[in-house]
Parts: structure tokens; sequence; C-alpha cells
């Protein structure tokens, strides 16, 4: 113990010692279990191999499909719980009258279909439908170019949507 507080003290003072000598050699029955253990740890890292097993419970491939199909549709969610998607831009007009006539008439007309009238100064907008897939919007445009002289045009916009049980 006294060489110890020396060479503890000799330490903090910045002077140069090496530690105190072992006396004597370690007991042989401790010897030969630290043999045998690092024997045995060598033997079994070589049959451990490369191949590693894993048990999962089959749940969750189910949890995890789901999240994945929640994951698809809230990447198309805005913020404000509206979905990314497309509508068809029937009127663009500085006239208010106007654009609510054409309205009325996308909603007589088509009732199945939303109409919408932007304002976006000095501009009044018209719209219809909520499509998630372009290709729908391309539909419905050639359908609605039977009743409109004038040209719709596809624009990309947030719809109101709600995804169906089979889409979650």
């Amino acid at each position: 113990m006294r060489e110890f507080i020396y060479f503890a003290f000799m330490q903090e003072h910045n002077k140069t010692l090496s530690p105190p000598p072992l006396r004597g050699r370690l007991p042989r029955g401790m010897l030969r279990i630290l043999v045998i253990a690092i024997l045995f740890s060598k033997v079994q890292l070589a049959f451990a191999g490369d191949t590693i097993i894993v048990h999962k419970d089959p749940r969750l491939d189910i949890l995890t499909a789901k999240q994945a199909s929640i994951n698809k549709v809230t990447a198309r969610m805005s913020s404000n719980g509206l979905f990314k998607g497309y509508r068809l831009q029937v009127l663009n007009t500085r006239s208010r009258d106007e654009a609510f006539k054409t309205k009325a008439m996308l909603l007589e007309n088509f009732p199945d279909e939303k109409a919408y009238v932007l304002y976006q100064s000095p501009y009044f907008k018209v719209r219809v439908g909520n499509f998630i897939n372009r290709s729908d919007a391309e539909n419905f445009k050639k359908e609605l170019g039977l009743f409109l002289t004038q040209p719709a045009y596809i624009v990309e916009d947030l719809i109101e949507y709600i995804p169906g049980p089979d889409e979650f």
C-alpha cells in the first residue's frame, strides 16, 4: 500500500517513475482458467460463421405493409389536410358575374364534380374537379370539351379528397 501511495505522489508531481514491480506470478489455477477462457472464445468465434438467423413475428410484415401504405397517402397530403392533385381551369376572367355564371353552368351539367371560383387579383378563375391522377383529369377534360367553347387547362392544385379504406 505504501508503494502505491508513493507512486501516486510521484506522478502527481510530474516525476517519471515506473510502477512498482509485481511480486510473483499468477496462481496456477488462475492461469489455467485464463487460458481456457481465451481458447473457448476463439473456438466459439471459429464456429460462428457469417450467417445470422433472425426469428421475427409475422405480424411485423403486416405492420410494415400498413405503415408503407399510410406513408404513400400522407406523402400526397399538404399540411392543412388537402391532397396534391389536379383540377381543370375552365375560365380566367376579370368579370365576377361571368365567373359565377360559368360555375353555375358547370354544376348544372356536371353535378358530381365540384366547381370553385378563385380570386387572384385582378382575375377570377373557375376550376372544376378533384382528381388524384392526371389521367383522370385528362379524361374529364375530353368530356368537358363538348360543353365549353374555350379550352380547359389541367392545373396542379390542392384538392378535397377522402382516401378509401383500402388505401390505408
